[in-house]
């Protein structure tokens, strides 16, 4: 079994020995992070706006928890199934355009030889090496097409599952919102003050996370992450206090 070293004595993210390099070029797995932090990211804000507005308007710990268990169930199924039917059409999409490759393919095939020519001649192939490029690709019709979607549409290999989508961003919303209730659930004395403390943590904890799939060091993702959990809150603060001076007027 061949291994390709790097130059420097440096670990790499992932191996290149031939057995790993077939068994990752061979596979396609899609990554479903963006739905959980883009559920988990939301869960929080959400509850927790619920959470300052009520005390902001100084309601009663019972209200934290009927709006915030509600809000948990209705708006995290709302994001779920929103998220479905967004990923669905981005497959109905991918599907929609295959076919449409697949019939210019048949019905008018040098037109399509001539897009697969001029992609590749814009890659730097030129002469006998372009001329075999298209020869290579035009002779497996299922290769011709998945390079049209490619190089044409800018559509990725194999389009995400949209049940997994919308489970990761329903059970991130179910998690990381609960966060914001658990002090009133446990009928703290501070219930409020814990509440924020644990809301600036778990925003912390997601944008901390999230940083492992960036460029962004961890400590400047979490920061950002906290600031707009944090600016979000506020406002909900300010509009119970507001609505309960307006009212008691």
């Amino acid at each position: 079994m061949k291994k390709f070293t790097p130059k420097k004595d440096t670990k790499l993210e992932h191996e290149h020995t031939e057995e790993a390099i077939r068994e990752r070029i061979s596979r396609v797995k899609h990554s479903y992070v963006r739905d959980w932090i883009y559920g988990g990211i939301d869960g929080t804000v959400t509850t927790f706006a619920i959470v300052s507005g009520v005390a902001g308007a100084e309601l009663s710990s019972l209200i934290v928890l009927i709006l915030g268990f509600a809000n948990l169930i209705a708006d995290g199924f709302s994001m779920a199934a929103s998220n479905y039917l967004g990923t669905r059409a981005e497959q109905d999409d991918y599907r929609r355009t295959e076919a449409i490759e697949q019939r210019h393919i048949e019905l008018a095939p040098e037109g399509e030889m001539a897009e697969i020519r001029e992609i590749y001649s814009r890659k730097g192939f030129k002469g006998a090496d372009l001329e075999k490029v298209v020869e290579v690709i035009t002779n497996d019709k299922k290769r011709w097409v998945a390079t049209m979607l490619a190089e044409e549409y800018g559509l990725a290999a194999e389009v995400r599952s949209p049940l997994k989508a919308a489970f990761a961003t329903f059970t991130a919303f179910i998690v990381c919102g609960f966060v914001p209730m658990a002090p009133y659930l446990f009928s703290s004395a501070n219930a409020f003050n814990l509440s924020a403390l644990m809301t600036l943590i778990g925003f912390f904890i997601i944008g901390s996370v999230k940083s492992i799939w960036s460029n962004s060091r961890w400590w400047k993702s979490g920061l950002e992450t906290v600031l707009i959990g944090a600016i979000a809150a506020g406002l909900a603060y300010g509009t119970g206090v507001f609505l309960k001076n307006l009212v008691g007027e």
